[in-house]
């Protein structure tokens, strides 16, 4: 089935990023992806979004979706055709909507699992916590405003870190059949970032010492994206390289 282009209204998205020992991160990737390093650390983090009118470019905005939705992400290259490509690897996609986990896989690229979300927003203070209904996986975050972009061993200023996540539009997850990456883009014309401060955040994943040992995954930053329209464009497949065994 040909998956059409998507177009929707990211209204909240918020990026919490982690440095993680290249050894760890890589563990994670399948072939031919390897890790994306910035100062000598690979960089990993949940995506935590909420989009609205999401629907076919082609459908009015009254047709289209919300949801909370959740994504686990590694930022990885790889060799393509003109040299060294990037963009992020996704073990784990979560959402609220019943909708999104049946279509996804199906009518767009990438499955998602069912998660429950609690969400509470403020102007002083945002909470997101989620729980998935397979018991795998909870995160729950606290972010405050920001002036500028403060402790981050990854990146000097919000220019830089906003440019890194820019150039990292491209999202590829494991098909079922475990011999293909599915994949997506994420297009706008109005990208825009802000800094928040982590007043706390706790995740099962990374918080796992059999998946990272302890000081192989670190709380770095985060950065919150707000009403922007954007377009989710279906990629390619890439084969996945043979003999690829991913640590669980």
């Amino acid at each position: 089935m040909r998956q059409p282009r998507l177009s929707s209204v990211v209204e909240r998205r918020l990026l919490v990023n982690y440095r993680v020992a290249p050894d760890a991160a890589a563990r994670l990737l399948p072939g031919p992806l390897r890790p994306q390093l910035v100062r000598g650390h690979a960089v990993a983090g949940i995506c935590l979004l909420r989009v609205g009118t999401v629907r076919p470019t082609w459908a009015p905005g009254a047709l289209g979706l919300r949801s909370e939705n959740a994504a686990h992400r590694i930022a990885v290259e790889w060799d393509g055709p003109d040299g060294v490509e990037s963009g992020v690897y996704i073990p784990r996609r979560d959402t609220a909507s019943r909708i999104v986990a049946w279509a996804g896989g199906r009518m767009f690229p990438g499955e998602h699992g069912l998660a429950d979300f609690d969400v509470h927003e403020a102007p002083d203070r945002m909470r997101i916590a989620l729980a998935t209904r397979d018991g795998h996986t909870r995160v729950d975050v606290t972010v405050e405003p920001a002036d500028e972009l403060r402790g981050s061993s990854l990146f000097t200023d919000l220019a830089e870190a906003s440019r890194f996540f820019e150039d990292g539009a491209r999202g590829f997850s494991v098909t079922p059949s475990g011999r293909s990456l599915d994949g997506v883009q994420l297009h706008t014309d109005a990208w825009h970032v802000e800094p928040v401060q982590v007043h706390a955040a706790t995740s099962s994943f990374f918080d796992d010492p059999d998946r990272f040992p302890p000081g192989t995954a670190t709380l770095d930053s985060a950065l919150v994206m707000r009403d922007v329209p954007v377009d989710w464009r279906p990629l390619a497949a890439m084969d996945v390289k043979a003999g690829t065994q991913l640590a669980c």
